[in-house]
């Protein structure tokens, strides 16, 4: 038991206060698959809209291609922003040195 809360005591104390500023090889990859997957889906939904008869359908599946492409613009925003960050910190570190 005693050595269960140090255990826990050592993880809280090993936390990071905030992640860091960068994008790993694995992170750009789930990222990738994240837009592919809104993308497909988009387009999908899309086509469907197309092909389709009936209009509730066809709303709905217009809907669901807003949905993907405001997923997919808030993804670029994203790493549009964490873009914006890093260049700002290796500004500042270059005027440091």
């Amino acid at each position: 038991m005693q050595q269960q809360q140090q255990n826990m005591n050592q993880t809280q104390q090993n936390q990071m206060p905030q992640a860091p500023n960068v994008i790993t090889s694995k992170d750009l990859l789930y990222i990738t698959d994240m837009l592919s997957w809104n993308l497909m889906a988009m387009k999908k939904a899309h086509f469907y809209e197309s092909q389709c008869q009936i209009p509730e359908i066809s709303q709905a599946m217009k809907e669901v291609c807003e949905m993907h492409e405001r997923h997919y613009q808030k993804i670029l925003n994203h790493l549009g922003n964490h873009q914006q960050q890093m260049s700002q910190t290796s500004g500042q570190q270059q005027q440091m040195q």
